[in-house]
């Protein structure tokens, strides 16, 4: 179809709104829809939604919570890779697929852990920034008492959307490279199974709550 004189009109004229911060329905959230922040902003309503809920749903209820949202913010098969690093290519198929499972499973139980109460917190999003071809969403949790901590998201363009696929604590600390140092030593000492074995047992512990 060609354009009329009136339909490029009111797309300059909706173009303007936005530039201006005005928004216009329907045409504002079809532009946002695949932003890093709207990856961001679903992690964090799904959070706060099962803090408010921790105490009725227990660990593991939190963790069938989080689960299904995680599992598509979060670019695990990517994570697993880069957190066994070149190791990875000796691994059997097989192998490789255990790690990713018990990796997930492990991480997943990690929020479920961390996660497990409300009074008052709030999350935001402070600053998104470039970072090659990735973007670096930095956030943060206000506290009830007003003390921030910063959490910053490394996100990437997995398909349509934006995914994570690295945390920084505290705005600076790297999960990814911390986990890379304790895979790399356990895979130095007892191979992949031993790997496997121990993210399995650290998924235990934290879903037994202790």
């Amino acid at each position: 179809m060609v354009p009329t004189s009136k339909s490029l009109v009111m797309g300059v004229i909706v173009r303007s709104l936005i530039l201006m911060g005005i928004c216009v329905p329907g045409y504002a959230w079809a532009q946002a829809f695949d932003a890093p922040e709207k990856t961001i902003n679903g992690l964090n309503a799904t959070l706060l939604d099962t803090m408010k809920q921790a105490q009725q749903l227990g660990v593991q209820g939190r963790y069938d919570a989080l689960a299904p949202v995680l599992a598509r913010t979060y670019d695990i098969a990517s994570m697993s890779r880069m957190a066994v690093g070149q190791t990875w290519s000796s691994l059997e198929p097989a192998q490789q697929a255990a790690v990713t499972d018990a990796f997930t499973r492990m991480m997943i139980a990690t929020y479920a852990k961390r996660f497990d109460g409300f009074s008052g917190e709030t999350f935001q999003i402070v600053e998104i920034a470039d970072r090659a071809s990735d973007k670096m969403v930095k956030t943060r949790i206000v506290q009830s008492n007003g003390k921030p901590v910063a959490i910053n998201y490394l996100v990437r363009k997995t398909g349509p959307e934006w995914k994570i696929v690295d945390v920084y604590l505290d705005g600076t600390i790297s999960e990814l490279a911390s986990r890379r140092a304790e895979f790399t030593a356990i895979l130095k000492s007892g191979g992949p199974d031993a790997l496997i074995a121990s993210l399995r047992r650290q998924g235990d512990k934290l879903l037994s709550g202790s």
